[in-house]
């Protein structure tokens, strides 16, 4: 089974926990299996972000399933780290609305990995919260889309309530006789109500399609099916939907309903009532609270009194307390609020920073087990090592120094440095000292001999 894995935005109804490069689906809130190996680095705290269980889970169903993940290029390394590197990754320069999205992924796995255009591909979201019915229906999708005579094949997840928050799938009898699908954007809870009385099912974006048909469909609407040639114009492409584009004006339609378990985790209210513990990190409640959460990604304690129907939510980023209905709505109040990236994931590990000052930031950086940050140089500060656990490398200037605990490392202005960590992973309290530090002060370089 081919699948793409849909991964954009930046979750800010998430805040403090999801910022500018952390989205929600990389926040690490869900129980892992006893028995689970994970497909990424294990941090050891015995959770999975939502990227993470929806690889698991297609796994399980399917080993060899080939996963492509189309994102945006703050995300690669997140998705590294927690997912390893043999998933395929599908690079969007900007934001194109989905069918550019769609249409890049499809000839990446055409042009790029060889998929042939004859076989099928399943389209979905990386974030709903399903069970593993859910990876069983992707499934007959895609076989229904290899091996049926309809060019697409949507899923329609059966309505729970009249919600008003999703598209709907609504059958339609023709005057011939035959029926087919109509499509509709988010209704009134009024109208929600009538179509499903007449058996309409929500929308929850999900396609199967021969790689052919959307190749097609993109030389048609982009000019090109050419992976190289999308890339390069990809800010030029057309900014239109998939659902729009492809799904409402095709007429080959069939239709594979699920009826299992659907949520969309977007907001701390639905987050929470998907978590099987009151309390991730540090916190403590007396018995006078009701319906109310705690996660803590610091390291200090938080205790809660008395509170009902609350979340409490505390990252280097911030600290959120809010009642959780009205957590729908804090998107306005967050994106006001001017900070630097306190916390972000790397292929190579994560760091977080812990203290700011006019002319000095101190960085807590982990390495994972034998990983190693790029090869580069900063032009308008020094950093300063210090180890705090693990054994591993440095190579400064060219120059290699075995490191361990307590071992402090000097690097000025200018000079090309990385490290390496050993196979119990590295960390280092770096404290980098100037007068204009900033994230784009950095130059790349090959990796030395």
């Amino acid at each position: 089974m081919n699948i793409i894995l849909l991964s954009g935005g930046s979750g800010k109804r998430l805040w403090p926990l999801s910022n500018d490069i952390r989205s929600k689906q990389f926040i690490k809130i869900f129980r892992r299996p006893e028995h689970d190996i994970s497909m990424g680095t294990e941090d050891g705290n015995g959770y999975e972000s939502m990227v993470q269980r929806i690889y698991r889970q297609i796994k399980t169903v399917d080993e060899e399933a080939t996963v492509t993940i189309a994102t945006s290029k703050s995300q690669v390394s997140a998705i590294y780290n927690q997912l390893g590197t043999d998933v395929g990754i599908s690079v969007e320069p900007c934001r194109r609305d989905t069918f550019a999205a769609i249409a890049l992924a499809t000839a990446y796995l055409h042009d790029v990995q060889g998929v042939s255009e004859s076989e099928a591909v399943v389209v979905c979201p990386v974030d709903p919260y399903v069970e593993e019915s859910y990876f069983k229906t992707l499934e007959a999708m895609c076989k229904a889309a290899q091996n049926g005579s309809e060019n697409l094949v949507l899923m329609g997840i059966e309505p729970t309530y009249p919600s008003e928050k999703y598209g709907y799938i609504k059958p339609i009898q023709c005057g011939d006789g035959k029926s087919s699908w109509g499509f509709t954007e988010k209704p009134t809870k009024d109208k929600a109500e009538e179509y499903i009385k007449d058996g309409a099912l929500w929308n929850g974006g999900v396609f199967a399609y021969k790689l052919s048909y959307v190749l097609n469909k993109s030389k048609e609407l982009q000019g090109t099916s050419d992976y190289s040639e999308l890339f390069t114009n990809y800010a030029n492409l057309k900014k239109i939907s998939f659902d729009y584009a492809v799904v409402e004006q095709e007429t080959s339609i069939e239709v594979i309903s699920y009826s299992g378990t659907w949520k969309d985790l977007g907001t701390w209210n639905t987050l929470s009532e998907a978590m099987e513990e009151n309390i991730i990190g540090d916190g403590r409640m007396n018995e006078n609270c009701f319906n109310t959460h705690i996660i803590n990604e610091l390291g200090i304690p938080i205790l809660v009194m008395g509170a009902k129907d609350m979340v409490i939510s505390a990252s280097p980023e911030g600290i959120l307390v809010s009642d959780k209905e009205q957590s729908s709505y804090i998107k306005p109040f967050v994106d006001v609020i001017d900070q630097q990236i306190m916390f972000a994931e790397k292929s190579w590990g994560s760091y977080r920073v812990l203290d700011v000052e006019e002319d000095s930031m101190t960085v807590k950086v982990t390495l994972n087990p034998r990983h190693s940050m790029n090869y580069h140089s900063h032009e308008k500060r020094d950093e300063v090592w210090t180890v705090l656990s693990g054994t591993g490398k440095t190579i400064v200037d060219g120059m290699e120094q075995p490191i361990k605990p307590g071992d402090v490392v000097t690097m000025s202005a200018g000079c090309r440095h990385t490290v390496v960590a050993g196979d119990e992973g590295l960390q280092l309290m770096e404290v980098q000292l100037g007068t204009e530090i900033s994230v784009d002060d950095k130059k790349k370089y090959e990796w030395p001999l």
